[in-house]
């Protein structure tokens, strides 16, 4: 035994709109019928008045009276199935958009839940603290090395403005560090062969003593 299952609405919609165009080409093909009964009334109406058939043409008269009153309430009725059919349509574009937003609240829902603002915020407050950090870090690693190497920038600082001052006054220190005698490595030298003879001689006049009678 199957089991009857309510349509969805928008099964239901379309059910309807098939009823609502079935009805309209039935009350079409009523007027075509009422249309052509009425062509023979009409028809008959003129053949009983050359007759000269007073009391036939009354109730033909009647006849088509009452057949086209139906056909004008038959034109009524396809007008009021033709709104129906264009309101269904109306309410069937407000679900889509009831639908439509049904499903975007329940996206930004979950989108909220996961994406909290308190979360959001913390995770900026951390980024921003981790930077700040970074920043100090490097800013005292810099300062470290320009400590470092300062000296040496101040007296390569130094040995330029010197050099400026002595071309200035037309000195050339590589000129006169030429000419000057190299007491540096002519002093020590002379001196220690100096002390090696004073030595030499001192050892001698002890020999000489030792010798003598």
């Amino acid at each position: 035994m199957a089991f009857w299952k309510k349509p969805t609405v928008q099964e239901q919609m379309r059910a309807n709109d098939r009823e609502l165009k079935k009805t309209q080409r039935d009350l079409e093909r009523d007027r075509g019928h009422l249309e052509r009964e009425e062509k023979r009334i009409e028809g008959e109406i003129k053949k009983a008045a050359k007759q000269g058939n007073k009391e036939a043409c009354s109730v033909l008269a009647k006849q088509l009276v009452r057949l086209r009153q139906q056909k004008t309430r038959s034109y009524a009725m396809g007008s009021k199935v033709s709104a129906v059919g264009t309101q269904q349509k109306v309410m069937g574009a407000n679900l889509k958009m009831a639908d439509a937003m049904k499903t975007t609240t329940k996206t930004m829902g979950q989108m909220n839940k996961a994406m909290s603002p308190e979360d959001t915020m913390k995770t900026m407050r951390q980024f921003q603290e981790s930077n700040m950090k970074m920043e100090m870090s490097e800013e005292t690693m810099n300062e470290a090395l320009d400590d470092i190497f300062a000296g040496s920038d101040d007296e390569a600082e130094q040995d330029k403005v010197v050099a400026q001052v002595l071309d200035e006054i037309g000195i050339d220190m590589n000129a006169q560090m030429s000419k000057a005698p190299s007491t540096s490595t002519a002093t020590p030298r002379a001196a220690a062969a100096s002390s090696s003879k004073d030595d030499d001689e001192e050892m001698l006049k002890r020999l000489a003593g030792l010798s003598a009678p």
